[in-house]
């Protein structure tokens, strides 16, 4: 008796709002509403009925207080069917690529045949933290029947009334208190990154973005918002001379400044994944398949952002390529530095076998396939958006050209690396 084909999830279309900066043009437009419009332009875009979607599955970092199961929102908010079941899930930067990998795993096991995922995040309209001794003060008050004595009480239990503020959010590990610039500058100096290559890799990723805007590469995918119709970060006429002007943000002696890392984005993505049987059945070409995925961790205290340098050769073993096979490397910009560490490390026969336990290095990745239309330093980076723009841009980039595959790297906070290949669906 053989056994029964395994069924193949497809990527049938992508669709994202327009990346803009924090407290810029989407100021007022919260996650959720992000989410709606990514999933909105893509059912428009596809034209295939809403009755056809059984579930999502959306990625988040800063997820909203009161309705933090952002999937089921968005099927409640477009009127998708009180069927549709919706489950959020986050992994930090990679919480995109998890949702689109959570829901191909669930086609290929036959619970779905067609689902939405992707992500989002607005950091307009992230929460602000208060200190914990206010907000103790505050909760019997707020959930008694207070009497004046209480008031005083309250007041009294707060002095010194210094540290009361509000505090502004930060990008840090918790169980290190590092920021994520630190991290990126450590990595800058063990691996010998120059402040100049910095600069040079964010000029190189500005250009391509803007080149791939201007020959309507994002066409397909960009689908405008309350006027805005496309990315808002990308800068076509920046330099290395005047990146070179910029001051390091994290330390005095640091390489990291705010023109060779990523800028604080909002915007979703979203993604439309079918059993390839379903999709031919709707007449459906599909763009793309999964051809393998992979997830790690490492230690945070160490370097929290080198977690992409061991997924990537695991998620290509497990395709069973090599870095020289795929046709793109799309790597998630966090920083200019972490992105050309990453890329160090994976040529580096010493770290090979330091890190991952082989006698030979990943492989020197061709620069020419890395980041073919830019990454997230030019185009921004929505936190849980980010991979559902990656898979989207690839599988569009494998239909348009032909090319076969595409590998994918992101890095993520705990010192996770997420990765996956692509392969064209014909």
């Amino acid at each position: 008796m053989t056994a029964p084909a395994k069924r193949r999830a497809v990527i049938v279309a992508g669709a994202r709002t327009p990346f803009v900066r924090a407290f810029g043009d989407f100021t007022r437009i919260d996650t959720i509403a992000l989410a709606d419009e990514a999933v909105r332009g893509l059912l428009d875009n596809t034209k295939i009925s809403s009755n056809e979607i059984e579930a999502i599955v959306w990625g988040g970092v800063i997820l909203p207080a009161g309705a933090p199961n952002i999937a089921r929102e968005i099927a409640l908010d477009l009127k998708l069917g009180h069927g549709v079941e919706g489950h959020t899930v986050t992994r930090a930067c990679a919480s995109g690529l998890q949702a689109i990998t959570t829901a191909a795993a669930a086609i290929e096991r036959g619970e779905y045949d067609v689902m939405i995922a992707g992500g989002s995040d607005s950091t307009s309209n992230a929460g602000v933290n208060l200190p914990q001794k206010l907000i103790h003060a505050a909760a019997p008050l707020a959930l008694g029947k207070p009497k004046p004595k209480d008031y005083l009480d309250a007041a009294l239990s707060l002095a010194p009334f210094t540290g009361l503020l509000p505090r502004r959010p930060k990008i840090e590990e918790r169980t290190t208190g590092e920021v994520m610039g630190e991290s990126a500058d450590k990595m800058a100096k063990i691996h010998g990154i120059t402040r100049e290559a910095q600069d040079e890799f964010a000029v190189r990723s500005h250009h391509r973005a803007a080149a791939a805007i201007k020959s309507g590469r994002f066409d397909r995918e960009v689908v405008p918002v309350n006027g805005v119709t496309r990315d808002g970060l990308v800068r076509e006429n920046t330099s290395v001379e005047k990146l070179a002007t910029l001051k390091p943000v994290f330390s005095r002696d640091g390489t990291v400044t705010a023109g060779n890392a990523s800028p604080l984005t909002d915007g979703a993505a979203a993604v439309l994944l079918m059993s390839e049987e379903k999709a031919r059945a709707l007449g459906l070409q599909p763009l793309a398949a999964f051809r393998s995925w992979s997830y790690v961790s490492v230690d945070p205290a160490d370097e929290v952002l080198i977690g992409p340098a061991i997924s990537m050769p695991r998620a290509l073993e497990k395709a069973g390529l090599t870095l020289a096979d795929v046709d793109y490397i799309d790597i998630h910009e966090a920083f200019a530095a972490q992105t050309l560490s990453v890329l160090e490390a994976l040529g580096s026969k010493k770290w090979a076998a330091d890190r991952l336990g082989r006698s030979e290095a990943v492989g020197t990745p061709d620069i020419d396939k890395v980041n073919v239309h830019g990454g997230s330093v030019s185009i921004g980076h929505p936190f849980g958006a980010t991979g559902a723009r990656m898979v989207t841009t690839m599988a569009n980039e494998l239909a348009l050209t032909g090319k076969s595959t595409a590998l994918l790297g992101i890095c993520a906070a705990g010192g996770h690396g997420a990765s996956a290949v692509l392969e064209r669906v014909d």
